[in-house]
């Protein structure tokens, strides 16, 4: 199957690569290997989900739909051939989105997020803030150090533009998200937006991560890592400079997501969706062995 191909899995030239060769390596699996329990992710619909939103009519989405489909076919069908039983389970659904809540933002505006200074970029310094936020789409973590900072926080947060709802310990463990490493409070956004993780309010103080796909030193996830910056001119050729200067050993970020374009982003998740049918999917070769009906629980859990 050859090295997996990272730069189809996640970035702006993301595709159906990467979950082709997924799809192959678990069916490799289950010919050689015959487990009794395979687990395996095809990500490819979350791609144009979030960069074009869920209309479904989009010819792209309508490629999209077919190439899953077909993967899945394949699994499905060799899964059968030797008696396995299968569940096909969707994580959430997408609803359209318009702009970014940028929920850092206010907290270091309100003299509870702290930064430290590493040359003339600013970078997120959770030690020593009384209040930051860890984003995940339309989900976002906040801790607070001190509880008695509590209140204000939260009346901060429902005030924000863009928060639908703030949940304290009662609604954490009403809604089943009250574990040890959640935050003290968690926000949720409004149907149509979603939570950024920037924190520096002036763009010539971001830090170096800002402008690349780098899902593990940012802290937060960043759907816009899925465009090229629109101010780049040929971003494939910035790209493929910027690649060929790695190789000659030259210190070269790949610096060509934009860092202030969050309303390229038209389709997010996390919350449970106001329409069940837009929420995510639990589908069953045995279908005696789910509950009948709706489970609000599972559509809860991210």
């Amino acid at each position: 199957m050859g090295t997996f191909p990272l730069f189809s899995f996640w970035g702006p030239l993301a595709n159906i690569d990467a979950s082709r060769w997924i799809s192959d390596a678990t069916r490799h699996v289950m010919a050689t290997r015959n487990p009794t329990l395979t687990l395996t992710y095809l990500p490819h619909l979350d791609y144009n989900l979030q960069r074009l939103g869920p209309d479904l009519d989009h010819p792209d989405l309508q490629r999209d739909l077919r190439q899953v489909d077909a993967l899945c076919g394949e699994l499905i069908a060799d899964a059968e051939r030797d008696g396995r039983r299968v569940i096909v389970v969707s994580e959430y659904g997408i609803t359209p989105v318009k702009e970014a809540v940028h929920i850092n933002r206010a907290l270091r505006q309100a003299g509870y997020l702290a930064v430290r200074r590493e040359g003339e970029q600013e970078q997120l310094d959770p030690g020593a803030s009384r209040a930051f936020a860890v984003a995940d789409h339309q989900v976002a973590h906040v801790y607070v150090r001190d509880p008695k900072d509590l209140p204000q926080v939260r009346v901060l947060l429902e005030g924000l533009a863009g928060v639908d709802a703030v949940w304290g310990d009662s609604e954490k463990r009403r809604e089943g998200l009250d574990h040890p490493n959640a935050g003290e409070l968690v926000a949720i956004s409004q149907p149509d937006r979603w939570f950024s993780y920037y924190f520096w309010l002036d763009e010539a103080r971001a830090p170096d991560y800002a402008r690349t796909v780098d899902i593990h030193r940012k802290p937060g996830y960043d759907p816009v890592e899925l465009f090229f910056d629109p101010a780049l001119r040929a971003p494939k050729l910035a790209a493929g400079w910027r690649v060929f200067k790695r190789k000659l050993g030259m210190r070269q970020l790949l610096d060509v997501i934009s860092s202030t374009q969050t309303t390229l982003v038209k389709g997010s998740h996390g919350r449970v969706t106001d329409d069940p049918g837009m929420g995510p999917l639990v589908i069953s070769s045995e279908a005696g062995l789910l509950p009948a009906g709706a489970s609000r629980r599972a559509s809860s859990r991210r």
